[in-house]
């Protein structure tokens, strides 16, 4: 099973921002499309490390950065997806 951690956000902008100061603290994270499981309010999410999920919580809640929630994806053997929201 494959598992992915995302961070959604409620503007391009929060997202935007939130990947600059992802970048400027070290944090390895990825753009991308949110997926449709999710919603479809904005357009752009960002995948990061599970290892770093209380520094993406710390940063997003120290710049008050709004955002959707952290979610966490999982490949089934299926290939169906389970989404959970986790923060």
């Amino acid at each position: 099973m494959n598992q992915m951690f995302i961070v959604s956000f409620n503007s391009t902008h929060h997202a935007i921002r939130s990947d600059k100061l992802f970048n400027e603290n070290n944090i390895k994270s990825t753009t991308l499309p949110t997926p449709r499981e999710i919603t479809a309010s904005c357009g752009i999410s960002i995948r990061f490390l599970y290892e770093n999920i209380n520094e993406v919580k710390s940063i997003l809640e120290e710049n008050s950065i709004e955002f959707k929630g952290i979610f966490k994806i999982s490949k089934l053997d299926n290939g169906s997806k389970k989404v959970e929201k986790i923060g």
